[in-house]
């Protein structure tokens, strides 16, 4: 069914967006981002009050509406982003081999995991920052997509093969979100 769609994104006052055709740039006090959305008949405006931005699309069938909500998602991360910045907390467990965990350039290098010789590694994705302190991963930046791929790279990193699963409860795990407990 073929309806119109419209969504509204609220902009805080120490924000600025800038929107020219598809190119979306949002900068604030933590920073700058910039986004291409391309979508056949898709409009973005900032209404006159300055203090909200119209994501809207006539004739729009089911794949386009996802789509919309989809670009209105990222719009908010991005404003949210610049503003306040996203932090994601990980703790480092291990039960049977002390692990150490050091930060090299780009990488989060991950030692005597299990007890193995070579060390795991972690690539640290776009411009987020990974700070270790004592057994926990602070994971920042202003873009939520690179914090939580740069945190999934993590996880994965010490993702234990071969073994139980149920015994072998080592790791590096995510436990908090932007503030919030998982």
């Amino acid at each position: 069914m073929v309806q119109h769609v419209e969504w509204f994104i609220d902009i805080p006052e120490s924000v600025k967006v800038t929107i020219d055709g598809a190119r979306v740039s949002v900068e604030g006090p933590k920073g700058k981002l910039e986004r291409d959305f391309h979508l056949k008949n898709l409009k973005m405006e900032k209404l006159e009050d300055d203090k909200t931005i119209r994501v809207s699309m006539l004739h729009a069938y089911k794949k386009e509406k996802a789509m919309i909500g989809t670009i209105s998602s990222h719009l908010t991360n991005m404003v949210k982003g610049v503003s306040e910045g996203f932090e994601y907390k990980m703790k480092i467990i291990y039960a049977h081999f002390p692990m150490n965990v050091k930060l090299v350039g780009k990488q989060l290098v991950i030692s005597n995991f299990l007890g193995e010789k070579s060390p795991r590694k972690a690539n640290i994705f776009g411009n987020a920052t990974v700070k270790v302190t004592g057994e926990f991963v602070t994971v920042n930046g202003i873009n939520l997509e690179e914090v939580g791929q740069t945190a999934a790279n993590i996880e994965l990193a010490t993702r234990v093969r071969k073994r139980d699963p149920r015994v072998f409860q080592d790791g590096i795990y995510l436990f908090e979100r932007d503030g919030a407990p998982i």
